[in-house]
């Protein structure tokens, strides 16, 4: 009978802590929840945390994801990651950062890289955990994201100021790019 009251409390103990984790308001990566709640549908710009860029503007941005600037202001090469394509992310910051599709894309850095002009493409991963995991050990990385599935490992970057989810946000997977 002890064994029993005994198993029953640690039941009841567990299911409480389940309950409260559950509920728990967490943070993430620089900002906080409602601003993650309201960015469902916006892309982060992620970099990694020793990083010491904070904010980019949208043509700043696009000129590192077409790799026309290839060095932080730490000097540190810059290394794009991207999701391999057929991703919806992939396909939205083809649109709306690279202003292509996929085959102009795929012509634009071959032939950059054929001629010289550039050392490398961007580098592909299968899964938004293989992005976050990069970002996190290569310092000179920058990739994308959902506003939902970034955490504190990576830092997130101002694009024209804002952050995800806020108004005016430029990188969103539904509607129109605001640049």
């Amino acid at each position: 009978m002890r064994r029993l009251i005994i198993f029953l409390s640690l039941l009841t103990i567990a299911a409480l802590l389940s309950l409260a984790l559950l509920t728990a308001p967490t943070r993430t990566a620089g900002f906080p929840q409602q601003s993650r709640a309201a960015g469902d549908d916006s892309l982060a710009i992620v970099v990694n945390r020793s990083n010491p860029v904070d904010s980019l503007s949208f043509l700043e941005l696009r000129k590192i994801f077409l790799e026309e600037q290839d060095h932080w202001s730490n000097g540190r090469r810059v290394t794009v990651v991207m999701l391999e394509p057929g991703k919806v992310e992939r396909q939205v910051v083809l649109a709306q950062i690279y202003k292509m599709d996929e085959k102009d894309f795929n012509k634009y850095f071959l032939h950059s890289m054929f001629t010289g002009e550039l050392h490398s493409a961007p580098k592909a991963l299968a899964s938004s955990g293989e992005v976050l995991k990069f970002v996190f050990n290569v310092p000179g990385a920058i990739g994308y994201l959902k506003a939902s599935d970034v955490d504190d490992s990576v830092k997130i970057v101002r694009i024209d100021s804002r952050l995800p989810g806020e108004k005016d946000y430029a990188i969103r997977l539904h509607g129109k790019p605001s640049k």
